[in-house]
């Protein structure tokens, strides 16, 4: 439960072997392959050359064919089902690649006509949808101007009165005619016939009123024909859509392979990418990175094999922010890795926040969810999840927080008596059961103790907090820093500890010397003012006073009103419950009860899901990372296999 330790690797390898190595490293999935120091780099070493954007374009082509034969012949898969295993080796065997290549080649191809025929199909009724204004017109569409005389086809809009139009075009000239074809709403269509030297006169004639010249440029025959011959093609056109359509969906088989072959893919753009990144002379290669200390020794048996010249050396402070993190986890604490990843991972000199997150994010989200019904659901979908997809990574992380965040809130939910509100009292009332029936157990409610309530989760504000300095303050001290730790954390609980004292002897312990609290006070504050100044020089003094004690007043004011956002979600999560429960109990029928019952605790147990997460994920990072949290570090990212379709067995 540590942030593991990296070694810097630095390897020559004669160029034969360069290939055999990096599929070794790739299998062995924990080398991070960097680029070279610029030291190194002007040594006279040249950049290998690699492919990787040609190797890019191919796997998107095998992808873009899977997403097709889905689209076109969806799988049929069952709920929940894993994914496909394969062996290790399968992934790094690449003498399917071509064939695979040449299919989804074949894949695309079919696509791309598809899209011809639909580009074609579009333009036939869109044809036809023009036509259809001239279609009582018995002239053909390609009539053209002759020697003496024009033609104009064209539109204006229908609140022209063509009447005022006919009269523009007779004082243009004596032989010109205006015929009105169709209208609708918004346009009249027109047919304009004169002679041609007029023609010109007439168009200018025409512009006031908002006239639109159309053209059927390419189509014979009346409107009427042309309209039938556009028919016939979009009926030949859908046949040959059809039948390209029938053989993509017949190529629906390939589909495994292809997917397959976009993981292999995957694989091969990995060591193309971190072939990328070495250089070398014209026998041997040179190779740098990051590996976990761990293991060096399976590593060297790996180089040795290659006849390597390799060291490893643990990294200077200068280098910690270059360095790669990797956390190691049990499974408790593991599933806390998606929140860290969602706000930082910690620098590789921090400290791992999952094992010290781990209790109080799953202890707040339990409190805010407080209902063993809801926990019922949340374990259920975790352990269905987990049992029927075998996840790994991240989505075994995620189902793990969500089974372990379930366990929480049941047990949050026995003791505040909850399991979805109060269905059981409600289900009695309907039943006919005496008063009373179906009120479970608690320790405390969030309707009826409200302010314990309140109290309690700033106290677990007040320890969550303090655990966070705690943190912090053993940091400092490994890191040689004790003062700091002295006069900011130490300084703080002095202060705390007279507070305490002195409330006691005002509330409940008057037995306890007041002069003893306000002394204890007195020193704190004392302590606080010199840490929080005694960095600053001249009239900086002055002001750094006043901002630590505007800071310190108003920070942890603030920090601990944050919390009762605790109680705020659970009395929230708990009254929706409960009107819900009320909405659907007042016909005072069982099955329109389960009715509201089903969508109004579906609708809640949504909101709360994601409602929890958020606001307890803010205290974690903003509350509690404030006051010992370092980020800012780089996930380790070894060179590996990573499948997107299928899992490697050994995994």
């Amino acid at each position: 439960m540590a942030i593991v330790k990296m070694k810097k690797l630095r390897l020559m390898v004669i160029r034969s072997q360069k290939d055999a190595l990096l599929r070794d490293l790739e299998r062995k999935g924990c080398v991070e392959v960097s680029e070279l120091d610029e030291s190194l780099a002007e040594s006279g070493l040249c950049r290998e050359s690699a492919d990787a954007l040609g190797q890019r374009n191919a796997q998107n082509s095998v992808l873009n064919a899977i997403a097709l034969l889905d689209r076109y012949a969806p799988e049929k898969k069952p709920l929940l089902s894993p994914k496909p295993q394969v062996e290790l080796d399968t992934l790094l065997d690449e003498s399917g690649l071509d064939a695979a290549t040449k299919t989804a080649a074949q894949i695309n191809s079919l696509e791309e006509q598809i899209k011809r025929l639909s580009a074609e199909e579009s333009r036939q009724n869109s044809l036809i949808e023009s036509l259809k204004p001239w279609l009582d017109l018995d002239l053909p569409l390609d009539t053209a101007s002759t020697e003496r005389s024009a033609v104009l086809w064209g539109s204006i809009p229908a609140r022209v009165e063509l009447a005022d139009v006919r009269a523009a075009i007779a004082a243009a000239s004596d032989e010109a005619e205006l015929f009105r074809v169709s209208g609708d709403k918004s346009t009249s269509y027109v047919l304009i016939v004169c002679i041609q030297e007029a023609l010109a006169q007439v168009q200018e004639c025409l512009r006031p009123f908002g006239f639109t010249a159309i053209s059927f440029t390419g189509e014979s025959g009346n409107a009427k024909q042309a309209t039938k011959t556009a028919e016939g093609k979009l009926k030949e056109l859908a046949n040959e859509k059809a039948a390209l359509e029938k053989e993509l969906v017949s190529m629906a088989g390939t589909r495994a392979d292809l997917k397959l072959a976009a993981d292999v893919m995957s694989a091969k753009i990995a060591r193309t990418e971190a072939d990328s990144r070495l250089m070398g002379l014209e026998s041997t290669v040179v190779l740098q990175g990051w590996i976990p200390a761990e293991e060096e020794q399976s590593l060297a048996a790996i180089f040795d094999r290659y006849g390597c010249a390799w060291e490893t050396e643990d990294p200077d402070e200068s280098e910690y922010p270059d360095v790669p993190v990797q956390l190691k986890n049990n499974r408790f604490t593991d599933a806390l890795n998606m929140v860290t990843n969602m706000y930082s991972l910690p620098a590789y000199d921090g400290v791992d926040p999952n094992p010290l997150m781990a209790p109080f994010f799953i202890l707040f989200y339990g409190l805010m969810m407080a209902d063993m019904g809801y926990g019922i659901l949340m374990m259920a979908a975790a352990l269905i999840a987990m049992a029927k997809i075998k996840p790994r990574k991240g989505t075994l992380s995620f189902c793990r927080l969500l089974l372990y965040g379930g366990v929480s809130t049941f047990i949050m939910g026995a003791l505040t008596g909850g399991f979805f509100g109060d269905a059981l009292q409600q289900i009695g009332k309907i039943l006919g059961k005496p008063e009373g029936w179906g009120v479970l157990p608690s320790l405390f409610t969030p309707m009826n103790d409200t302010t314990m309530i309140l109290i309690g989760s700033m106290v677990l504000g007040l320890i969550h907090l303090n655990t966070g300095m705690v943190i912090g303050a053993v940091e400092k001290v490994k890191k040689g820093d004790a003062a700091s730790a002295f006069w900011e954390e130490g300084a703080l609980w002095i202060t705390l500890v007279g507070i305490i004292l002195f409330a006691l002897n005002k509330t409940v312990a008057p037995a306890v010397p007041a002069i003893l609290g306000k002394v204890i006070l007195i020193v704190g504050c004392v302590m606080i003012l010199y840490g929080g100044t005694r960095s600053a020089t001249g009239f900086g003094k002055v002001t750094s006073i006043f901002g630590t004690l505007y800071n310190t007043v108003t920070g942890w004011f603030g920090d601990i009103l944050s919390y009762t956002r605790i109680m705020a979600l659970m009395l929230a999560g708990s009254v929706i419950a409960t009107v819900f429960n009320t909405i659907g109990a007042i016909a005072n029928n069982l099955v329109v009860f389960i009715i509201i019952f089903l969508i109004g605790h579906a609708l809640n147990f949504a909101l709360n899901l994601l409602g929890c997460y958020v606001h307890d994920l803010r205290l974690q990072c903003l509350e509690y990372f404030g006051k010992f949290y370092k980020d800012g570090g780089r996930a380790f990212a070894p060179l590996a296999v990573n499948p997107k379709y299928y899992d490697t067995a050994e995994g």
